[in-house]
Parts: C-alpha cells; sequence; structure tokens
C-alpha cells in the first residue's frame, strides 16, 4: 500500500480542528462544573464556572485584528505628538 501525505495531512488537519486548544479547555470547564455539581465540590464548580467564559473570551481575542489594531494605536498616538507640537508652538 502506498504512503497518501496529502491524506495524511489531510486527516492531521481534521483531527486538529477536532482537538483543538479551545475544544479541550471547553470540555475541561465543562468537566470540571458537572464534577463539582454532582459532588458538590466548591472548587470545581468554581473553575467550571471561570473557565468556560474565559475560552469565549480567548476565542474573540485571537480572532481580532492585531495588526490594524496596532496600527490605530500608532496613528492615535502620531496625532496625539502633532497636537502637543502645536500647542507648544501655539504658546511661544
Amino acid at each position: 500500500m502506498r504512503h497518501d501525505d496529502a491524506k495524511e495531512l489531510q486527516e492531521a488537519s481534521l483531527i486538529g480542528r477536532i482537538l483543538s486548544m479551545e475544544a479541550v479547555l471547553l470540555l475541561a470547564g465543562v468537566g470540571s462544573l458537572i464534577y463539582g455539581l454532582v459532588n458538590w465540590v466548591e472548587t470545581s464548580i468554581f473553575f467550571g464556572i471561570l473557565i468556560i467564559p474565559a475560552v469565549f473570551v480567548l476565542n474573540r481575542v485571537k480572532k481580532k485584528d492585531w495588526k490594524a489594531h496596532w496600527a490605530e494605536l500608532e496613528e492615535q498616538q502620531r496625532r496625539q505628538i502633532e497636537r502637543d507640537k502645536e500647542r507648544k508652538n501655539v504658546g511661544k
């Protein structure tokens, strides 16, 4: 039987999507919450409640367009420097 690199890569990609870090964290949070509720373990309930929303925040931060964000911040800083220079020149 022949070794097919493309098929192996496709399978790895599928496994990677199914078992992504976010999915694993979400399962850990849900598992912790369920375990805590079933056995009434307050720390497990607390961490389950903490992990589940954190996964969604992590996902949102991960999808943010950071290049555009940093470019916007640099533009704001440049405008502030120009305003400060104008204020200095007006004050003289």
